[in-house]
């Protein structure tokens, strides 16, 4: 049996999830491949069969919550929700029940009830005696409506007669038909069975059935679940165990009393039911609408929880609930996601499924109760809340929560406090008025490592990707990269630093610069180490800055030269294409076979690209020099792949300018082909590759050295579908539309 206590899920990237969860075997690799590539993922032609007048198919986050112990049994909750500190608290929740053996839930029947009424009716009693009487004939004729769920051990287990009397005093019966549905919820069962016997009981009553359809009162189908908070567990920082349980006892008491709070109480618990619920395909306005009228059948709004304390002073909680839910059937078979959703939780069997989901609604109402009688609600909602912000104004993944947590300490949870703290990670400069100077990153659309080798390369630029602006301080040299979380100190003496230290040192030699009293600011939206030419362009935007505040007169052949001086250091033997899209920010057809050759492109309309970056970095000089080395094993081959390579390149060239996609994108999947064969791709590119192209894209193929780092993908028309399932496969994308991306 699989363990579901995982710690720090919520650290890791959505394609890194996916991949722990197949490790530890919560997922099968088929599964996981689908959450990779968007698979699971309802499609528009499959939402076009389920209802009427579909334009599209609206998304919500899918989470998981792990941690649950129920009856004995490991359980992950897949989870549907856009609300903030539900999935955390469910599964923080979850975690501490674990300490007194997890929750306890059971469902003793399972059975949904159809109605027809009848009205018009001379005499009530008799009407009611006559059905009574014939209450064998039509328990037969309800159950040869669907003679295969009587085969599987479901059917009409009863009928029930009601005498109502409405409100101007006329007499109606309601007949319930109790039908255990088996593993469906049974909707359609049911409606099925009562417009099937409704005729016999109204000719049996002499009256009219008026209403033939289910009721979403499942009050024969209730799930009890139980759980025990021991003393030990309950302490939080600030309050101790006795005032934690004391303060949910209490908060429980007051929605007794007071059915304002016992909405708001039993609200919080359907955060979890319904968000299990959407994550299986369930029907959760029926399980909400049965819910809140299961807590008012006494006549009062009453919560559906019970929270008090034993003779050992622990924290015991009970929740029940009516929940009718199914695993097969209604649009279960239609909704891929749907079908994920249960294939995650393991249930094998509805009632199991009803079961785990009253266990989730408790663990979420006491979640709701600790953070309201202990921090506060908000705490929660606005750390998470927090870290959204911080992540929307660029800070890398490995700061985000530290500076999350200064924006909730700091209580200024906004987008220009987040800057502020971003930037704020660099050294302080007095000279806020300098000059600054811009540089490209690069898309290669062809040509990649052939063009080490002298063949023809297509490249289009992403514009003012980076800037630098260079300022004084009192001693020493240093950078400062905000998006990335870098602030390096630079001693321009150790030959032996690398990366961008490497690469200021050698530009302050080229230029002839004492390697003391700058401070470079860098902005780059650019990822690092992700094929989109971050180093040439870092390289270029320096050099122009030290150009601009000390007015060296540079032109750009001398700042390419320079970066391409850089570009060595850093990757070895390359190309010098992206150094010269650093530079010169242009599309164009590179050529450098020991003479520089630049043909700048001119584009009739710009394509339509989107780049999604994988989850692996994609190292130049590790990949040039692997490719190298193959290279000398089998010239001759090699050789015909870059020729290959040369000639789509140069018709690429011709496709681009004339905005003929369709053979740009052919000319792209051929090129991407050949990568693969000199082995620069990796499964997570082919995955990413394989995902654009099932959603739409023209052409696909790695960009930059490959061995991680990015795909490009041409999109005329589909541009918004691609992003889609990219995005929901785990995949960040930079695109037409995204702040980071201009040509």
């Amino acid at each position: 049996m699989n363990d579901s206590r995982i710690s720090g899920l919520y650290r890791l990237t959505v394609a890194e999830r996916i991949k722990e969860l197949q490790h530890r075997g919560w997922l099968s690799a088929g599964d996981a491949e689908k959450l990779r590539r968007g698979r699971h993922l309802l499609s528009t032609v499959a939402a076009d069969t389920i209802i009427e007048n579909v334009i599209g198919v609206f998304g919500l986050p899918l989470a998981i919550a792990p941690n649950f112990l129920v009856n004995g049994r490991d359980y992950l909750v897949p989870m549907v929700v856009e609300e903030p500190s539900v999935v955390a608290g469910t599964s923080g929740a979850a975690r501490l029940a674990r300490a007194s053996g997890g929750f306890a839930a059971e469902c003793t029947e399972s059975l949904l009830a159809g109605q027809v009424h009848v009205a018009d009716l001379a005499d009530v009693q008799q009407a009611i005696a006559t059905l009574q009487a014939a209450n064998s004939e039509l328990l037969e004729l309800a159950n040869e409506v669907h003679p295969r769920l009587l085969a599987r051990g479901g059917g009409v287990r009863g009928i029930e007669f009601h005498h109502l009397q409405l409100a101007d005093a006329r007499p109606v019966i309601a007949v319930h038909v109790l039908v255990d549905t088996c593993d469906a919820m049974g909707a359609n069962v049911v409606n099925t069975i009562c417009e099937a016997v409704a005729p016999k009981i109204a000719e049996l009553c002499g009256g009219r059935a008026v209403l033939r359809i289910l009721s979403n009162l499942a009050d024969r189908s209730i799930v009890v679940a139980r759980v025990c908070y021991g003393l030990d567990v309950l302490a939080t920082g600030q309050v101790d165990a006795a005032a934690v349980r004391d303060g949910i006892i209490l908060a429980n008491d007051i929605a007794l009393a007071d059915p304002y709070r016992a909405a708001t109480h039993n609200k919080g618990i359907m955060n979890g039911i319904d968000a299990l619920a959407i994550a299986t395909g369930n029907d959760w306005r029926a399980i909400e609408a049965g819910a809140h009228a299961f807590a008012a059948t006494t006549g009062n709004y009453l919560p559906l929880t019970t929270w008090s304390a034993d003779d050992a002073g622990n924290l015991i909680g009970e929740i029940s609930v009516p929940l009718k839910v199914g695993i097969v059937g209604g649009t279960l078979a239609a909704n891929p996601a749907a079908a994920a959703g249960i294939e995650i939780t393991g249930v094998g069997s509805a009632r199991e499924l009803a079961e785990l989901m009253a266990a989730v609604g408790l663990a979420q109402n006491f979640a709701a109760l600790r953070a309201l009688t202990t921090s506060g609600i908000q705490r929660g909602h606005m750390r998470l809340h927090a870290r959204s912000v911080v992540a929307a104004a660029g800070a890398p993944g490995d700061v985000v929560e530290e500076l999350a947590r200064e924006l909730v300490s700091d209580g200024d949870i906004s987008s220009s406090k987040a800057r502020e703290l971003l930037a704020g990670r660099c050294e302080p400069v007095a000279d806020t008025s300098a000059p600054l100077a811009s540089a490209a990153g690069k898309i290669i659309l062809l040509g990649e490592h052939a063009a080490v080798y002298g063949k023809h390369a297509v490249a289009v630029p992403i514009v003012d990707s980076v800037t630098a602006g260079i300022e004084p301080q009192r001693t020493g040299l240093s950078v400062c990269v905000p998006e990335w979380g870098l602030f390096t100190e630079i001693d321009a003496d150790d030959t032996s630093e690398t990366g961008i230290s490497a690469a200021v040192t050698l530009i302050l030699r080229e230029l002839g610069i004492a390697a003391s009293g700058f401070a470079i600011r860098l902005s780059s939206r650019l990822p690092a180490a992700m094929g989109l030419g971050s180093s040439a362009a870092f390289a270029v935007a320096i050099v122009r800055a030290f150009d601009a505040k000390l007015k060296l007169g540079l032109d750009n052949d001398r700042v390419n030269a320079i970066a391409f001086e850089c570009e060595k250091l850093a990757h070895g033997t390359p190309s010098g294409i992206d150094n010269t899209i650093a530079t010169y920010g242009e599309p164009m057809l590179f050529r450098n076979d020991g003479s520089l050759q630049v043909q700048r492109l001119t584009l009739t309309e710009i394509p339509p690209l989107v780049v999604a970056c994988s989850t692996e970095s994609g190292l130049t000089r590790e990949q040039v020099t692997g490719v190298r080395r193959r290279y000398e094993k089998n010239r001759k081959r090699y050789n015909a792949v870059f020729e290959e390579i040369d000639e789509i390149s140069q018709a690429g060239a011709v496709a681009l300018e004339s905005a003929d996609f369709a053979d740009l994108g052919l000319l792209m999947n051929i090129c991407h082909g050949l990568l693969n064969a000199i082995q620069v791709s990796t499964p997570e590119l082919e995955r990413i590759v394989s995902i654009a192209r099932a959603s739409g894209a023209v052409g696909a193929k790695l960009t930059g050295a490959g061995g991680g780092g990015s795909v490009v993908a041409l999109c005329p028309g589909t541009v918004d579908e691609v992003t889609e399932a990219l995005r929901a496969a785990g995949f960040k994308t930079i695109g037409p539309g995204e702040p980071d991306w201009t040509m």
